[in-house]
């Protein structure tokens, strides 16, 4: 397949755009980088026209866990975008962190994304490690792509997915490791709403997600512990909703799903309805310093909105 120099186009960009459903084949949008293009072929690659955003430092409060001279641990509030696009050029993480570190951030992550290792989305509160230091960025990078950094969230989902429910054993991909629900499946944007990652089998960047419940609110409603074993773009809340199980709040993948007043009475049932972000939070952050070695593991408590909610659930 001949591509345009001036695009620049790797092996490696052109497999991921092929995972995110930006190429289509004689009109059918393809996502296995094994496909085979018979002769004469027409081959359409959707690429983002670059916009470049002048990134400037702001004084934006930040909650720092851990700092030293190569890394930085903070704990991102929902409602927070990670780093500046077009729609958003300002009141993001970058912004602040260009602020605190006086404009001294790893250029790896690329000038639109200085430090960024990992990210969560926008409404996801909770853990994120930056590097201050390029030495630290590829240690830090080195160990997200060989999955080795324990991330843990907690998530308020409906209904409960117990390991013994009959109706998730027939969901595929889903699994078992004793109490624990395993969903595995290849990740790529969905085929008709690019705002949107959508399931596959046999396609797209492969994930994996354990989710264990740790309670749960009449049948209705569960807390759920989901470790990633790897990171792709909403792959929790993909998951959760693919096995019939979305989290509480998701106004993308939670569809029409409400809780019935008759289980928690009107009051509750008006405020999980109405709950104005997806209940999600990376609480544990777990890797080894990319320049001593030593063993680092943070932990963040669930944030007011969060925490609110599941003491009236308790209640």
């Amino acid at each position: 397949m001949a591509v345009p120099e001036e695009e620049a186009l790797s092996r490696s960009r052109l497999a991921k755009l092929i995972a995110d459903g930006a190429v289509r084949v004689d009109g059918v949008v393809v996502t296995d980088v094994k496909t085979k293009l018979a002769g004469g072929a027409e081959v359409e690659i959707a690429l983002e026209d670059a916009v470049e955003v002048e990134t400037v430092a702001e004084a934006i409060p930040l909650d720092i866990v851990w700092e030293d001279a190569d890394l930085l641990v903070v704990n991102k509030p929902a409602g927070m975008v990670v780093h500046p696009a077009p729609g958003t050029p300002s009141g993001t993480l970058v912004n602040a962190l260009l602020h605190h570190f006086g404009g001294a951030l790893s250029g790896i992550g690329g000038e639109k994304r200085p430090g960024i290792v990992h990210r969560i989305d926008k409404d996801t509160s909770g853990l994120l490690v930056v590097a201050k230091s390029d030495r630290a960025h590829h240690g830090l990078a080195a160990q997200f792509e060989a999955h080795s950094a324990e991330r843990l969230y907690l998530a308020l989902c409906h209904g409960v997915p117990d390991a013994a429910d009959p109706r998730l054993k027939g969901v595929r991909g889903v699994s078992f490791e004793g109490a624990t629900v395993k969903i595995t499946s290849g990740l790529a944007r969905h085929r008709t709403d690019r705002q949107k990652q959508a399931v596959y089998f046999g396609s797209g960047r492969h994930a994996v997600t354990r989710v264990s419940v740790e309670e749960s609110f009449a049948g209705v409603v569960a807390l759920v512990s989901c470790r990633l074993e790897t990171g792709r773009t909403h792959q929790i809340r993909v998951h959760m909703a693919h096995a019939g199980h979305a989290l509480v709040g998701d106004p993308v993948y939670g569809g029409r799903r409400k809780v019935s007043a008759r289980v928690f009475g009107e009051a509750l049932a008006e405020r999980l309805n109405g709950f104005p972000r997806q209940a999600l939070h990376a609480a544990v952050l777990g890797f080894d310093h990319p320049v001593t070695g030593e063993a680092l593991r943070f932990e963040a408590e669930l944030p007011e909105d969060m925490a609110g909610l599941l003491a009236a659930l308790r209640g």
